[in-house]
């Protein structure tokens, strides 16, 4: 029987992808690609010689251990890499390794070729046409280039590989930097383009941008003009390399490695080496000049002073007479190394208290003397060349917002931040410092638009350019922040219905934390859901989902030994997280980053949790003297009892999960959020945060629709006597082995007593009340010694984690 002839042309499905090159980008290219699922070919040269080691072996350069050296050894040099490249250990045995001699007939199989190899034309076209020898016609071939013009990568190939061939820049490192560039050719498919983008996206959980085939693109392009320009700046001020690193910081929306300790955490040889290829490719860029490496810079690379990778560079570590650390940096006119300053700048100590960045950006620029000015010039600078790579670079201006956010961590681009300080008032500070000659800037202000990013502008470049016709922009994403109908609020939550049934919790506290205000706004949103909605999502904006409980109540009443409200507060959490896990309707936690004790806690009650993969989350109570109280031990407990099998195997896991809380084990993802029994084998995982609480809304919706039933209240099978003699014992090893501290061991032996149901003669069931009591009376006991209250009291001031 004949297809019907409405079917639309098969879909392009990656199952396996071949990644040829396995240095420190290509190794960890394929270890994201493990990560998000799919089957992984990596290859690399085979040796030409034998080692002396392999020649007293007797091996020879046709033996697999021999071939496959090299790429082995970059794999494994990968995989000790921190911060990790893997989600999981054991996502590493989806990566087959090989080499280009034996095992290049093998990327046949593959459905995306990704190249890695050296930045040198002539080598990456000679392994091309090696690879048109054995790719099937179809197969997607990308490279990883950032320094080579895209489109004469392809000069000789067949018109089917240049019809699939693209750049797809990825940054360093691959799993925690969400930026990926698409650049494609004049000869790139359209439909290559948007399904690159599109399954970037999704699978690999990135934000992409598609640029135009200019020299480095997008970010860097840009990224790297600012941190020159900023060079640039402090030279005519005669500012330090700290106080630059001080003043382009978080105060203005960026990392914390700022410039300079960015150049050394990225290399400087490499940015010098990009910084030189820009000045001598952009010889009708405006700015030239700038891109030009001063003296000093030029001093440290032909020293191989390349920051963090040679141990000195802009900083260096060195100990002092009492062997504690201590960081200088590097004077850009003697050349030589300074002790830092313990204060920088005194006069900005008001403006931080302005948690708005943009507001505070605006009262940066106000200020009078050389600070102002150089902020003035620094955005003056910066906004005029973002103008001025209009259409060069790109025609959107979400795209290289989207570039400097995603690859550089900048908290607003550069057309966002504009916006938001105002289009004249930005265009006054150019005015003042440059004469800007931009043809499209100047009709787009007569046309009077007052913002970027409203709905007409949005495309508008596009509209006013004949070439950006050829140019295929990103589809706009759709991120944290919607318009929804606000249900309900307080001071520190917000409810708002998505639609379809179903209600967002929100937490507006720093940091996310749970107190008071966050505990009345979960209980009434579970009112409220349960009376008039069909299920519920908690998830937050930031950076992090929660950074846990707040300690200042709990610490106040302690050290006024207000023993009865405290009794009465930790009762309270505890019924609310029963409440979350009792209610009638289906609760989805959407998780992301940091989700520290109570928040951990809130995800152990959950109907279900629908996470990212860089999920951080645990009992960390345990630091600051305390025990998980508000279910959490329960919740432990609970875990070990439901996956009863033999006694044997029983008392295996309880040791592990009391080491988890004892330790306060943190996951360094959500796959090993999984290992650690916070979150449960199966959880539903959205590689693009983008995406999450889309995907948790439809996971709630889905339950809902499935008639979700609420769970019952079960006994908790506990180990009593038969669990706690082996605990205690552990507790007191590690003592006596300098491992921990007496109140450590105090802590230990609470935790022990609390998740083996106390001191029962025997393994039995007990109610789930029965250990929340046992948990909120070792909470307050712990609450009622002085040295929890000096570890809590530490964090609460920020001040060093006392190990008392």
């Amino acid at each position: 029987m004949a297809l019907a002839q409405t079917l639309s042309e098969p879909k392009r499905i990656i199952r396996s992808v071949a990644v040829l090159g396995s240095g420190v980008m290509g190794s960890q290219i394929a270890l994201h690609f493990a990560n998000a699922g799919f089957k992984v070919l990596l290859l690399d040269r085979a040796p030409e010689q034998l080692t002396l080691e392999q020649t007293a072996k007797g091996l020879s350069l046709a033996h697999p251990k021999v071939a496959n050296a090299i790429v082995d050894a970059a794999l494994q040099a990968a995989l000790k890499l921190q911060p990790n490249p893997l989600y999981h250990p054991s996502f590493v045995e989806r990566i087959t390794t090989g080499n280009f001699r034996d095992d290049l007939p093998k990327i046949a199989t593959a459905d995306w070729i990704v190249e890695v190899i050296i930045e040198d034309l002539e080598i990456k076209r000679g392994l091309y046409e090696q690879v048109e020898q054995f790719r099937k016609p179809g197969t997607l071939v990308t490279s990883n280039t950032s320094g080579i013009p895209i489109h004469l990568l392809t000069k000789g190939r067949s018109a089917d590989f240049r019809q699939h061939f693209a750049g797809v820049h990825f940054f360093n490192p691959p799993r925690y930097l969400k930026l990926v560039e698409i650049i494609p050719t004049p000869d790139t498919d359209s439909k290559i383009v948007l399904f690159l983008d599109g399954f970037i996206g999704k699978f690999l959980g990135k934000e992409t941008v598609i640029c135009n085939d200019t020299p480095a693109f997008i970010a860097n392009r840009m990224g790297v003009f600012s941190i020159m320009y900023t060079l640039q700046l402090m030279a005519e001020f005669g500012f330090s390399v700290e106080e630059i690193d001080y003043l382009t910081g978080p105060i203005i929306g960026r990392p914390k490695s700022a410039t300079f300790r960015t150049a050394d955490v990225v290399g400087i040889d490499t940015l010098a080496k990009v910084a030189q290829g820009l000045h001598q490719a952009l010889v009708n860029d405006e700015q030239r000049e700038v891109f030009r490496i001063p003296n000093y810079i030029e001093y440290l690379v032909n020293n191989k002073f390349f920051g963090d990778k040679s141990g000195k560079g802009f900083y260096q570590k060195s100990k002092s007479i009492n062997g504690e650390t201590e960081i200088s940096f590097l004077d850009v006119t003697s050349l030589e190394y300074k002790p830092k300053s313990e204060r920088l700048f005194p006069e900005l100590k008001q403006i931080l208290q302005e948690t708005n960045l943009p507001r505070r950006i605006a009262a940066l620029l106000k200020i009078e003397g050389k600070v102002g000015s150089f902020y003035q010039k620094l955005f003056a600078g910066l906004f005029a060349y973002a103008v001025n790579r209009i259409p060069e670079i790109s025609s959107s201006f979400t795209s290289m917002d989207t570039a400097l956010k995603a690859g550089f961590g900048w908290e607003l681009g550069v057309f966002e931040l504009w916006d938001k300080l105002g289009i004249e008032k930005g265009k006054a500070l150019i005015d003042k410092y440059i004469t800007l000659e931009s043809g499209w800037f100047t009709s787009f202000i007569q046309e009077g638009f007052q913002t970027f990013y409203d709905s007409e502008a949005q495309g508008w470049p596009d509209k006013f350019f004949n070439e950006s016709k050829d140019v295929i922009n990103s589809p706009l994403k759709f991120y944290l922040v919607r318009s929804h109908n606000q249900v309900w609020t307080n001071s520190d939550v917000t409810l708002v219905d998505m639609g379809d049934g179903i209600l967002k919790l929100s937490f507006l506290t720093k940091m996310n934390v749970m107190g008071g205000g966050v505990m009345e706004g979960i209980a009434e949103s579970i009112s409220i859901a349960e009376n008039h909605f069909d299920g519920m999502v908690i998830a937050n904006g930031g950076d992090n989902f929660s950074l846990g409980a707040n300690l200042v109540i709990p610490y106040m009443l302690a050290c006024d030994k207000d023993w009865g409200q405290l009794d009465m507060l930790i009762q309270q959490f505890q019924q609310i997280m029963l409440k979350v896990r009792y209610a009638n309707i289906p609760i989805v936690v959407a998780p992301h980053g940091m989700a520290l004790g109570g928040a951990c806690e809130l995800m152990l009650h959950a109907s279900a949790v629908h996470t990212t993969p860089e999920l951080y989350t645990g009992l960390v109570e345990f630091g600051v003297g305390l025990i998980p109280a508000g279910g959490g031990t329960k919740e432990m407990a609970r875990r070990i009892s439901e996956r009863s099998i033999a006694g044997d195997v029983e008392l295996n896991m309880l040791q592990r999960i009391y080491m988890n809380i004892a330790t306060a084990k943190v996951s360094g993802s959500a796959y090993e959020a999984v290992d650690l029994y916070y979150i449960k084998n199966g959880a539903l995982v959205s590689m693009n945060r983008a995406n999450q609480i889309a995907d948790a809304k439809d996971l709630a919706k889905l339950m809902a629709n499935r008639g979700y039933v609420a769970p019952q209240p079960t006994p908790i099978k506990v180990q009593g006597k038969t669990g706690l003699a082996g605990l205690y014992v552990a507790a007191h090893q590690m003592l006596e082995g300098g491992f921990i501290s007496a109140h450590d061991k105090l802590i230990a032996e609470k935790l022990a007593y609390v998740i083996c149901g106390g001191a029962l003669s025997a393994p039995q069931n007990v109610s789930e009340q029965y250990l929340l009591d046992l948990e909120r009376e070792a909470f307050l006991s712990l609450l009622g010694e002085h040295k929890t209250l000096e570890r809590i009291n530490a964090v609460l001031t920020g001040k060093k984690v006392v190990r008392n």
